[in-house]
């Protein structure tokens, strides 16, 4: 590893494990495997790792995956709870639904090819994350949901409401949220949320199928088709109001505490 690689591993040693191996750099959520959720660490993390590919043209793929059981349950919902309970003005709060948006911003915009590695459950804030990848592979055990609605919330989380009806289409994602039902891999493929579904035990070697004809080719054509790509998905979200979600998600939560109703768990 370079010196550079080195010292971002040790500034992510505890919510996220940073490995490179040559052009790509794996990224691991939630290494300890202890907790599957997108928590504040996580996202500060994540966004420092992306923030930093800006100085490492050399990195040409990331994959991003997670130990355990589950890729991802959703976002750490004892957090806004704690940040509302000692800031009732809904600006600790805030901060937090903004990084939320700065993350998949970031994601979708790293010259880096990214990859999602998926298992286990994906479910609200973790498949609204993986819809900002360029490329994402499941086995075929995943489930997937978006719980928000249920919940009394909005689905509002980083932003990925517009990304995710141009990824999959109004319709079946309108369902899908309003419904709040779970749905399995091969429905995930239907809908462009799986690019490739595969026996677990066969996962890696999909990624590894992807990552090495990638880094053969031209840097150059896969950031441009990368930002057109990029452009284009943007262009379909022409009234995208996703700067605002964070207040749109504060205000619900507020309303939700302010009327005594339950929290979300």
């Amino acid at each position: 590893m370079t010196e550079t690689s080195n010292i971002l591993t040790a500034l992510t040693r505890e919510a996220v494990a940073v490995e490179q191996d040559g052009p790509v750099l794996r990224v691991l959520l939630n290494p300890s495997g202890q907790d599957a959720t997108l928590s504040t660490a996580v996202m500060d993390e994540l966004i420092a790792v992306l923030d930093d590919l800006h100085r490492r043209p050399e990195i040409r793929i990331l994959v991003l995956s997670s130990p355990g059981e589950d890729f991802c349950v959703g976002a750490d919902r004892t957090e806004y709870q704690a940040a509302l309970a000692a800031d009732p003005t809904g600006s600790s709060l805030r901060r937090i639904a903004d990084k939320a948006y700065r993350l998949c911003h970031a994601l979708e915009n790293t010259h880096a090819i990214t990859i999602a590695r998926l298992h286990g459950k994906v479910i609200g804030a973790g498949l609204a994350l993986i819809s900002f990848c360029d490329l994402r592979a499941g086995a075929d055990t995943c489930r997937f949901r978006m719980p928000e609605v249920g919940l009394g919330l909005p689905p509002a989380w980083g932003g990925a409401m517009g990304r995710l009806v141009s990824e999959s289409g109004a319709a079946r994602i309108r369902e899908l949220m309003l419904t709040c039902d779970m749905f399995d891999a091969s429905t995930a493929h239907q809908l462009g949320l799986l690019h490739k579904v595969v026996p677990l035990e066969q996962l890696d070697d999909t990624i590894t199928a992807w990552t090495r004809p990638l880094v053969r080719r031209p840097p150059e054509a896969l950031i441009l088709s990368k930002r057109m790509l990029a452009g284009y998905a943007r262009a379909d979200r022409t009234a995208d109001i996703a700067m605002l979600d964070s207040h749109l998600l504060t205000a619900r939560l507020n309303q939700m505490t302010g009327h005594g109703s339950a929290t979300p768990r």
